[in-house]
């Protein structure tokens, strides 16, 4: 054991340090080995602790992960949401403190269900426990799913897994490679060279899972461009506004016509869809058919008998579709638990901030000939809903308005989880946002090309429209639950059994 004995106000600042250095796996800094070392650390800092320990020391790890990595959501609150400074930055250490609570958990049940079997704890309990947590993150309370450790590999050796098993069985992956790092350096001769051999098949495994393809082409590729007009936060609702945002919208469109497919980023438009349809939509799509294009713009829809709007996406060009955003984001679309939390939504007064939810039992848009996996913003950060999408999208479009984060890290990291729903799918994706980053992407989630944020420009690149399933597609995220769940039991039954160490 590593720290057995040390004092908690020791260990508690070290496992901080250990999440913060996590943060460096994920875009924009995209350095993949430090997730195994933090993972390491984490767990050198858990062997052997008590469960009230193990508790504070998950915590702190927590803490460390998620105010160094999601601190950009004090810009939300305070530069774009118009909340009072010293509010925003203290909802968001109290959002920190209480996302480092999943991490507490673990910490907990690592201590509780590993005993003092070092071995046990390292290969069977931590990688388990670790990846059940995440999963639970990502949904409880309506889910946070960012920055699970699986994102941080999407351009590592191990990011063949993710479309076998998705994001959360490579999370269990890197989980399980910290186990066998830490056992690599605290053993000697057979069980060092053991965990040492056991990493290697472990990488090696997803190296060659890397080489696979699930899917297949279907049909003659197509050439696709993502618009992203540079729309400042602070003038995408003013009045005074739209004229300029529509028409640099339109000639950058034009701009593109010649390709297939275009695509605008969330609510581009920022007038609901019945306001402009005669003399927006309906012109724009008689240009778009005669371009031989098919648009898909990011809009509000407003319905006239209910009074519920949606934040929508309306494809145009040889027809018309609609899709309807279905997961909204707390707070900054829909306020929960609205009649307790009444003097916090009017602290925080966000434009178009009561959406209603569409009820569509699949993410499909009909763009021309094919189908398309849609999800808008924060939609694309849950795996289990983009795939609701399979098999039958030909490919993938993301939108966005990433401006709400401001110069941070998450439009990098807003990126990378597009990224692995792509390479998860083995369909291309074409992503439009505001400010940026705007991309495509090929099957394999590599990036054909980006434009930068806060730049005004297109980006066009030659997408193929794919068929077939990948495992992860058809199965979803039970075998990487199933699997985390069967490492737990198998731990703790040996822990049990095993003497310490």
């Amino acid at each position: 054991m590593l720290f057995p004995n040390q004092p908690l106000v020791l260990l508690a600042p070290i496992s901080a340090a250990a999440g913060s250095l996590a943060v460096l796996a994920f875009a924009p800094f995209g350095w993949f080995p430090l997730a195994v070392l933090s993972l390491a650390l984490a767990y050198g800092l858990l062997a052997g602790q008590s469960p009230r320990r193990a508790f504070w020391i998950g915590w702190a790890y927590g803490v460390g992960l998620m105010g160094f990595g999601v601190l950009w959501i004090r810009i939300s609150l305070n530069e774009f949401g118009n909340m009072a400074a010293w509010l925003a930055h203290l909802l968001t250490f109290l959002f920190v403190l209480g996302m480092g609570l999943y991490y507490g958990l673990a910490g907990w049940l690592i201590g509780r269900l590993s005993g003092r079997s070092a071995l046990a704890g390292a290969l069977f309990v931590f990688p388990g426990i670790w990846v059940l947590t995440e999963w639970l993150r990502g949904w409880l309370f309506t889910g946070f799913p960012w920055l699970a450790v699986g994102y941080s590999q999407i351009d590592s050796p191990l990011a063949g897994v993710a479309p076998v098993v998705g994001v959360h069985g490579l999370s269990l992956a890197v989980a399980l490679s910290g186990g066998l790092l830490w056992l690599a350096v605290m053993r000697s001769g057979g069980a060092r060279a053991g965990a040492l051999a056991g990493l290697a098949l472990l990488w090696l495994g997803g190296l060659g899972l890397g080489r696979i393809e699930w899917t297949q082409p279907a049909g003659e590729p197509l050439r696709a461009t993502v618009v992203q007009a540079n729309v400042q936060q602070s003038l995408k609702w003013d009045p005074e506004s739209r004229i300029p945002t529509l028409r640099a919208y339109v000639e950058l469109t034009r701009a593109s016509f010649g390709s297939d497919l275009i695509v605008w980023p969330e609510t581009a438009v920022p007038d609901f869809l019945h306001q402009v349809r005669n003399a927006f939509i309906t012109p724009l799509t008689e240009e778009a058919r005669e371009a031989g294009a098919e648009l898909v713009i990011g809009i509000p829809v407003l319905n006239l008998e209910t009074g519920d709007y949606y934040n929508g996406l309306i494809a145009i060009g040889s027809g018309e579709d609609l899709y309807f955003k279905r997961h909204l984001v707390p707070f900054g679309e829909f306020m929960p638990f609205k009649a307790w939390l009444a003097p916090l939504a009017e602290a925080f007064e966000v434009p178009m901030s009561d959406f209603s939810a569409g009820t569509a039992e699949r993410p499909l848009l009909r763009v021309g000939p094919h189908l398309a996996g849609a999800s808008i913003c924060y939609e694309d950060a849950f795996p289990a809903e983009v795939r609701q999408a399979l098999p039958d999208a030909a490919y993938l479009i993301n939108v966005s308005n990433d401006a709400w984060f401001g110069d941070s890290l998450a439009p990098h990291q807003h990126l990378e989880i597009a990224r692995m729903r792509s390479r998860e799918s083995e369909r291309a994706l074409v992503r439009a946002t505001n400010t940026g980053i705007s991309a495509i992407m090929d099957h394999s989630g590599q990036l054909l090309g980006t434009v930068p944020a806060f730049e005004r420009g297109v980006f066009t690149a030659e997408i193929q429209p794919r068929t077939g399933a990948t495992p992860f597609a058809a199965a979803g995220n039970g075998p990487a639950v199933l699997l985390a769940l069967g490492l737990v039991a198998i731990g703790a039954g040996l822990a049990r059994r095993m003497p310490p160490a």
